[in-house]
């Protein structure tokens, strides 16, 4: 039974997100701020973190930062990371804080479920980084 932690403060990327990723079988936790997500992560040990760019104080990109920290000093389990960007801009940030997949808002459902199923296997799904063929780079 797949656990899916999703963090935001924004009611659109919340409901977006689960229509997508609901499925039988599937636990949705959800931390409003990013400062709850290290004890959610303790707590509910989630398969995926699906991770708003802004969540109140401390956004997507901070929060991955640190679960990586944490995950790195023993503290934490890993666990996968898909980053919501705001703009193709935010690629840079989305790179260098150790998620394994980032989206670029707007949001549709086969992206997300795309990424969410890549993820969860052990794979990446990247987008707005240009590949050979001009296409948007996945792995997984």
């Amino acid at each position: 039974m797949p656990r899916i932690l999703i963090a935001t403060d924004a009611d659109w990327v919340l409901e977006e997100v689960t229509e997508a990723l609901a499925d039988d079988g599937v636990s949705f936790t959800v931390c409003r701020s990013g400062k709850d997500v290290e004890g959610a992560v303790k707590d509910r040990r989630p398969d995926l973190a699906v991770l708003d760019l802004q969540i109140g104080n401390m956004g997507g990109i901070a929060v991955t930062m640190m679960l990586r920290l944490e995950e790195s000093g023993g503290r934490l389990p890993h666990v996968p990371a898909l980053v919501l960007l705001d703009r193709r801009a935010d690629l840079h940030l989305a790179r260098r804080s150790g998620a394994e997949g980032w989206l670029i808002k707007p949001l549709d459902s086969l992206r997300l479920h795309r990424a969410a199923k890549a993820l969860m296997a052990g794979g990446t799904y990247t987008e707005g980084l240009e590949t050979p063929a001009g296409a948007a780079a996945v792995a997984g």
